[in-house]
């Protein structure tokens, strides 16, 4: 099959002719219609995780996608060839990824989609819905709070605004003046403050005595928990800590996605019943993929897909 995939230690990702993936014991395999891009295969492509993660080349990247089932290993029952499905690849090693025509992933990490939404909503979905929906779970949100959101426009960010107005809060994100704020505000931000100013000066002019909670999911942590209230909440997307942020008199957590079939389950269904907006800002077909990449390390608003052949 065709994939995007890296051949060996410093090569550059191309799309190559790798071995057709097969179902193994306790795996589905998926025909993918849609990949999406995430920062990890960035990082990957960049070499910046090898020494940290077990891989055998070729590592094709990838780790979301959506597609078809058409084969099913031994001791799978509750899923069959045609069901259209969503996934997320996990596990400790590099590959195989699900930027290919096909894809060998466990079954308990894959959730059949429900009706009314399309296998390219369900790509964008994923492993940046997923943290963004852990990162609001660790702020514990109640209605009438206010959290500030930094990195809103961002695959978890744009998730994170969405749930956090959905819990009730008032949330002020982060946005550059012009078609970002317009986005942000389009998924329920209250308030909007430039990234590249003075942060926790924007923020404590319109929340004076601080904010309750604060996603950093982009940005100086620092700044980000000079935002927050005593005895509030953050909630940090690179692990950033109490002591780190200065600050010992809020609760810090560090926040890194855990990805399950539930967790899958509740995401897509919040978005085929139309409460939950996933934005798809360009796709390109599996021959382009390396510029899927490109264009998605440049910063995008909403996701980047690569799109199989078949």
């Amino acid at each position: 099959m065709k994939a995007l995939a890296i051949a060996g230690l410093g090569e550059a990702p191309a799309v190559l002719e790798v071995p057709d993936p097969i179902a193994e014991p306790g795996q589905v395999r998926v025909a993918v219609d849609a990949a999406s891009v995430n920062g990890f295969d960035l990082a990957v492509a960049a070499g910046q995780v090898w020494d940290s993660m077990p891989h055998t080349f070729p590592v094709v990247l990838g780790r979301d996608f959506a597609g078809t089932i058409d084969a099913v290993g031994d001791g799978v029952d509750d899923l069959h060839i045609g069901d259209r499905v969503t996934g997320i690849i996990t596990g400790p090693s590099l590959g195989p990824g699900a930027m290919g025509e096909y894809a060998a992933v466990a079954a308990s990490t894959v959730a059949v989609l429900p009706q009314g939404i399309s296998t390219t909503d369900a790509a964008a979905v994923g492993l940046a819905a997923i943290a963004g929906q852990d990162a609001i779970d660790a702020l514990d949100l109640s209605d009438g709070d206010i959290v500030f959101i930094s990195g809103a426009t961002g695959g978890v960010g744009t998730i994170a605004v969405q749930l956090a107005v959905l819990k009730g809060a008032t949330v002020i994100a982060t946005a550059s003046a012009g078609e970002q704020e317009r986005f942000v505000r389009s998924l329920g931000a209250a308030h909007v403050i430039d990234y590249k100013g003075d942060v926790a000066e924007a923020v404590r002019g319109i929340a004076p005595g601080g904010v309750d909670k604060a996603l950093h999911a982009a940005g100086d942590a620092s700044a980000v928990a000079a935002t927050v209230r005593a005895g509030g909440r953050l909630a940090s997307m690179t692990g950033a800590t109490a002591e780190q942020v200065g600050r010992d008199d809020i609760t810090v957590t560090g926040v890194a996605a855990h990805a399950t079939r539930e967790k899958l389950m509740r995401l897509l269904a919040e978005v085929a019943n139309g409460r939950l907006q996933v934005e798809v800002t360009a796709t390109f077909p599996l021959d382009q993929a390396g510029e899927a990449l490109a264009v998605f390390s440049k910063g995008t608003l909403g996701k980047v897909l690569v799109l199989s052949p078949r």
